[in-house]
């Protein structure tokens, strides 16, 4: 069986000797700045914390999906960082590979050749499936006993005794409700949903009533979304996401729909 592993404070998941991250969004300054709000790029900042949770043991990077922010177009910023970001990768990892996302369009124009590009589909190790979460994966990739996936950007809502509230990053770990379905004739057994390595998009919290989460996965009834468990980057467990529901829900939720403004929830 393969190992999976959290990186203790770093929102990347070590399954042997490869590393997975997701929902970099790099160029999401630039999106920003348009609005007024004129911020230092944190890509350089994210490579360290790659390098960091990388440690000495891990040889591949798997980014599973939304390396770039743009959806649809590009920035300037994004040609800029997106092909620097990959070659240094390149100096430090035998293989570089990348899962399709959302806003990954033409994302074969921005880095090397020597990149790996999955479809959205899904790419898998052993017995672990990977994918960005937008749209449904293979039957390949499904018929894994796990399935890793990001696009959910999803955080925790805390709620205190005057009705202040804060977020912060956590891992979604749950198990699928059946074992097949009309669609597919394997289902996974669980799945884990990897937070955003940009700390800069704030996120979803998955524990807001009456707030759905993102893609068709979990927006469908094959997962277990009341019993998943949530964790905190530093591994505290927090227990079952049913258990911690917020009712006043004020907090601003990820956006990720292509057909509305970007980033109203920053």
């Amino acid at each position: 069986m393969t190992d999976l592993q959290p990186v203790p404070g770093i929102p990347a998941l070590k399954i042997g000797d490869t590393l997975v991250i997701g929902d970099l969004h790099i160029g999401v300054e630039a999106h920003l700045g348009a609005k007024g709000i004129h911020l230092t790029s944190r890509t350089d900042t994210m490579f360290d914390a790659v390098i960091e949770a990388a440690g000495t043991d891990v040889d591949r990077i798997i980014m599973i999906g939304d390396i770039k922010d743009s959806v649809p177009g590009s920035t300037r910023q994004e040609y800029r960082e997106i092909p620097n970001f990959c070659d240094r990768l390149l100096e430090h990892f035998t293989e570089v590979c990348i899962v399709r996302g959302n806003h990954d369009t033409s994302i074969e124009e921005f880095v090397p050749g020597a990149v790996r590009i999955y479809p959205a589909t899904g790419m898998s190790i052993g017995n672990i499936g990977l994918i960005h979460g937008h749209t449904w994966p293979s039957e390949q990739v499904m018929a894994k006993k796990t399935l890793v996936m990001g696009h959910c950007h999803p955080t925790v809502l805390f709620k205190d005794g005057v009705g202040a509230h804060i977020s912060e990053p956590c891992w979604v770990r749950g198990r699928f409700t059946v074992t097949e379905n009309e669609r597919y004739p394997i289902l996974p057994e669980s799945f884990i949903i990897v937070p955003a390595f940009n700390r800069m998009l704030g996120g979803s919290p998955v524990n807001a009533i009456g707030t759905p989460l993102l893609g068709p996965i979990m927006n469908s009834d094959i997962v277990d979304l009341e019993n998943a468990r949530l964790y905190l980057l530093d591994g505290i467990d927090l227990g079952r996401r049913e258990t911690l529901m917020v009712k006043d829900r004020q907090f601003k939720r990820w956006n990720d729909d292509e057909n509305s403004p970007r980033h109203s929830a920053l």
